[in-house]
């Protein structure tokens, strides 16, 4: 069904007008885009090569690390959902986006928002069972296990992008066509359609604001229930699992508190809305790595002796060229 429109593309003001601001804006967002890029896909290959080395480290090859690739890899591509537009329009002076590729962005944002926030319900269920049923963990949380678990968490986020992008696709766009965003995003868009989306606006907030309010207040119970239940570990146990536990929650709270004060309220659009966009669209994504590696002795030895290994190979590599390469210069002589 083609969408009844008259607008072709729509005019994205950013975060400021200031010229001299965007420059340095540009330069800020491009070092949290390299930071993100970096320390996100240096933990999905820490992870999926670190079982495979030879070393006296604990293997990384276990469910809560198959989720954290994930969860690293969802962040890398979120990362590019909305960075490289924003950015570009920080040093031009075109800042328009095309109706296909504003729908398309905002199809890409939920879907990977949504496939997140299932991504974490998944994680959070892994650590109930890592510690209150640690004897039987490896049992229940097998690899088809955490597959399903994850394609579940993909069709979730599938089906509440879609939702979205079909009710904002279909409406009438007659003019204006200025979004006061730096991406497209639901609330401005809905604010933009020529006709009354009230009830539309509704069921954004059930299937979006509503769903994030639900569940983070159970990942929370979740979460109480697990913090709980340590008081019949050792110390060490409690020691571990608490300092997982709380690099979760920490994880939990600065991605859903955002989102549910975006959109868990009534269509409307406040300045700070743009601010507050910036910490679960760049932010967060940029906070995760460092929050998992630095609080995780695990990931952090098996960095360091995944990339020693690589540096003494690459090492080793230019020591055999450079004596080939004399020798052959003897060899000549």
């Amino acid at each position: 069904m083609e969408p009844r429109n008259n607008v072709t593309e729509f005019i994205l003001l950013g975060l400021t007008q200031n010229r001299q601001g965007q420059k340095i804006l540009f330069v800020l967002f491009l070092l949290i885009y390299i930071v993100t890029m970096v320390g996100n896909l240096l933990i999905v290959v820490t992870v999926v090569v670190s079982p495979a080395l030879d070393a006296p480290i604990p293997s990384l090859d276990s469910p809560m690390y198959f989720f954290l690739a994930y969860l690293s890899f969802l962040d890398a591509v979120f990362a590019n959902s909305a960075s490289p537009k924003m950015m570009v329009n920080l040093i031009s002076k075109k800042k328009t986006i095309s109706f296909s590729a504003c729908m398309g962005q905002l199809f890409v944002e939920h879907l990977l928002g949504g496939t997140e926030v299932f991504l974490l319900v998944a994680m959070a269920y892994d650590r109930y069972v890592a510690i209150r049923k640690p004897l039987h963990y490896l049992i229940i949380m097998n690899r088809r296990f955490c597959t399903l678990l994850l394609l579940g968490a993909t069709v979730g986020g599938f089906l509440h992008s879609m939702i979205q992008l079909l009710f904002v696709y279909n409406l009438p766009y007659c003019g204006p066509n200025v979004i006061d965003h730096f991406m497209c995003d639901m609330y401005p868009l809905l604010e933009l359609a020529c006709t009354d989306t009230y009830f539309i606006g509704l069921a954004m907030i059930a299937n979006g604001g509503s769903m994030a309010i639900v569940i983070f207040i159970l990942l929370l119970i979740s979460y109480g229930v697990i913090l709980n239940s340590l008081k019949t570990h050792s110390q060490e146990g409690r020691r571990k699992a608490l300092s997982t536990c709380s690099t979760h929650i920490t994880v939990v709270v600065l991605f859903f508190v955002p989102c549910i004060f975006v959109y868990a309220r009534p269509v409307s659009n406040f300045p700070v809305d743009k601010s507050v966009s910036v910490l679960y669209m760049f932010v967060t994504p940029m906070l995760n790595p460092l929050i998992y590696t630095l609080r995780n002795s695990e990931m952090k030895n098996a960095m360091e002796k995944l990339w020693s290994k690589k540096l003494i190979t690459s090492g080793m590599i230019i020591c055999y060229h450079t004596e080939h390469t004399n020798s052959k210069a003897l060899d000549r002589k």
